[in-house]
């Protein structure tokens, strides 16, 4: 097993090069001789099942692992009870989309807790996603949850706070984004074993499989004292995480995550270039 490498969503390379249907990124992704794409929904999903069915099978074709965004506007823990159902409902349109895709893992931001205590907005996401595990199963759905850790401090997604909701059901599972870790911790990301402890502490809490084929988002992030500002590009070195200590980290735990390239326009290019420094060690 090795690490798998991707973009989320159409990069500016993907425009420059002439494609223009997501319909072509499952193509145009394995051009570039990567094997992984999210699909973003984060305004919601407007392709017709045909069309993402088609998607589906392109990656199939062309050897891509596909996941998916779910829209942002998800609100888990919403202080509004019908805010949270129509949450419920927007997750299964998700995981219809995931199924016509083809994609393993469909990722959700873990909530709000701008307004209320961190104690209340866990209580109302862990009640939300008890009844998004009740639809997946009753609908058949094997597309896993995957719970984000979120860059801003008045958002859930603390590490721990994913790994306390991923509890719940074993549909659920971390989604590690090390950029907005490290701009949520201010910086925290530095060394080699910075990044085992996450990889550790996900073994610990949820079991080794969890943390060998972990779904990863990864950026270089600004960030200023209340957390995330802006993503950045691989060129942009003020801030981090850097992907080197990371990829060391991965190599020397024998892991094999899944790698989403979430950087301002070059995901492609950072994909690639995360790509040929594992392949270098």
């Amino acid at each position: 097993m090795s690490a798998h490498f991707g973009p989320g969503g159409n990069s500016d390379e993907f425009r420059r090069a002439g494609w223009k249907s997501t319909l072509d990124a499952p193509r145009f992704v394995a051009s570039c001789e990567l094997d992984a794409y999210e699909y973003e929904a984060g305004q919601g999903i407007s392709a017709t099942p045909e069309t993402l069915s088609a998607i589906g099978r392109e990656a199939v074709a062309h050897g891509v692992r596909m996941s998916l965004h779910t829209p942002y506007f998800v609100s888990l823990s919403s202080v509004e009870p019908e805010k949270r159902q129509k949450s419920v409902e927007y997750l299964y349109e998700s995981a219809r989309a995931s199924a016509d895709l083809g994609a393993t893992v469909m990722v959700v931001h873990t909530g709000s807790a701008a307004k209320i205590s961190r104690e209340t907005a866990m209580a109302y996401a862990a009640d939300t996603l008890r009844q998004a595990d009740e639809m997946l199963a009753e609908n058949g759905f094997s597309v896993k949850l995957g719970l984000e850790t979120m860059g801003k401090l008045n958002q859930l997604g603390t590490l721990d706070e994913v790994l306390t909701l991923c509890k719940l059901s074993p549909r659920f599972v971390p989604v590690v984004d090390f950029g907005h870790i490290n701009a949520r911790e201010q910086g925290i990301l530095r060394t080699e074993d910075d990044f085992k402890r996450i990889f550790d502490r996900i073994a610990e809490e949820l079991g080794p499989e969890a943390a060998e084929t972990l779904h990863c988002h990864f950026s270089r992030i600004e960030y200023t004292e209340k957390g995330e500002k802006r993503h950045l590009t691989f060129a942009d070195e003020t801030f981090g995480p850097d992907h080197r200590p990371l990829l060391r980290a991965v190599v020397s735990l024998g892991v094999s995550p899944t790698f989403i390239s979430e950087s301002a326009g070059t995901q492609s290019e950072d994909a690639r270039a995360m790509q040929a420094y594992y392949r270098s060690l």
